[in-house]
């Protein structure tokens, strides 16, 4: 995804096995799709790795120094390019936990509202 007009995904390392099975998808991305992909993404950099004995994983290097990595074995090459595009779309911020279900600037004075009424009489 672009912030401000520029692409946050630098550089996507795509990691592989030549041997193993849970590689056969991405082996295939890499002939049929990977080509178009690099074609379509010209502002990206893109490079395959040989990893024998590994399960394959994309990994995607941000401009924020942040990395992403995916794990990606055993799943199709449409889902191999899925991926690949979810980590070119992503701004590559860490994810952030929500402490409360219920997010506001101006939190109320009486305390959050619930479900379990006491009263007392």
């Amino acid at each position: 995804m672009a912030l401000r007009g520029a692409w946050q995904l630098q550089k996507l390392i795509v990691s592989y096995c030549d041997w193993g099975g849970s590689s056969r998808g991405i082996k295939a991305f890499m002939e049929s799709n990977l080509p178009a992909f690099k074609e379509n993404n010209p502002q990206l950099e893109v490079v395959t790795e040989l990893i024998r004995g590994q399960h394959p994983h994309l990994k995607g290097l941000y401009k924020n120094k942040n990395q992403r990595v995916v794990c990606v074995k055993n799943l199709t090459q449409d889902d191999v390019l899925l991926h690949a595009t979810r980590l070119r779309n992503a701004l590559g911020r860490k994810v952030v936990k929500l402490k409360t279900r219920h997010v506001t600037k101006h939190p109320s004075v009486q305390g959050t509202w619930t479900t379990d009424l006491k009263f007392e009489a």
